[in-house]
């Protein structure tokens, strides 16, 4: 594993709860790494499912790393930095608007989810990560052990720390989005369901980021039609 630089902590910052204790305990029982894993983007009617899968090194300050939702975006930013210098391990994945489509949310979820364990194996060395703590109820089809637990984000800074990387590098992207269809204002929304977002679904018609089986997108679409036509740029 990579040394750990220490992390900038702020002077006034403290953390009553120990976020790192699942995580300590499964190293003491032998565990060589475990990781963390998040994704962004279901609620969405645009855009990609993202996930991420970070194993924090044991002595960092876990403390940092919180639920991505409670932070604002520059808090988001920063952490997001300070994990790409510390010594973690990431790996990230996404599943496409297409393929949401094809397997609904929960399983393009899952896929963004495995896509992210894969790509943090080959940031360490190729050696798959031994245990996983999942955010949420479903474990991910690979066969390695694995511990979901609901609301992780608060209970694993793995998990947090997951949820933040996941929740900026999407957020990167819906910005990508917003250069290329500038009239939906994913830049503002990053493709969730506001009244600005559905107002200009209706001035407009979807895009190719829009998730075409999503209530909101799915009325624009004829059911005669196998391939409706969208809107292909701004």
């Amino acid at each position: 594993m990579k040394p750990c630089k220490p992390c900038v902590v702020p002077s006034n910052y403290s953390h009553p709860v120990d976020t790192f204790h699942i995580e300590r305990s499964l190293y003491r029982q032998g565990y060589s790494s475990v990781a963390g894993v998040d994704e962004a983007g279901r609620g969405p009617l645009a855009g990609p499912v993202v996930a991420a899968c970070v194993i924090l090194p044991p002595d960092c300050d876990y403390g940092l790393f919180k639920d991505s939702k409670l932070l604002t975006a520059r808090r988001r930013s920063v952490l997001f930095d300070i994990l790409q210098t510390n010594g973690s391990l990431i790996g990230v994945g996404k599943a496409g608007p297409r393929e949401i489509e094809q397997v609904n949310i929960l399983q393009a979820s899952l896929l963004a989810m495995k896509r992210a364990m894969a790509a943090c194996a080959i940031s360490n060395n190729n050696s798959s990560p031994e245990y996983f703590l999942i955010d949420g109820s479903f474990q991910v089809p690979v066969p390695v052990r694995q511990q979901t637990l609901i609301k992780g984000e608060s209970k694993s800074a793995s998990i947090a720390a997951a949820s933040i990387v996941a929740k900026v590098t999407r957020d990167r992207i819906m910005a990508d989005c917003h250069c290329q269809y500038p009239q939906y204002g994913f830049l503002r929304h990053q493709g969730y369901p506001t009244k600005e977002h559905r107002q200009a679904i209706s001035r407009y018609g979807p895009c190719p980021q829009h998730r075409r089986t999503f209530r909101g997108v799915l009325e624009f679409f004829e059911t005669s039609e196998s391939t409706p036509t969208m809107v292909q740029n701004g």
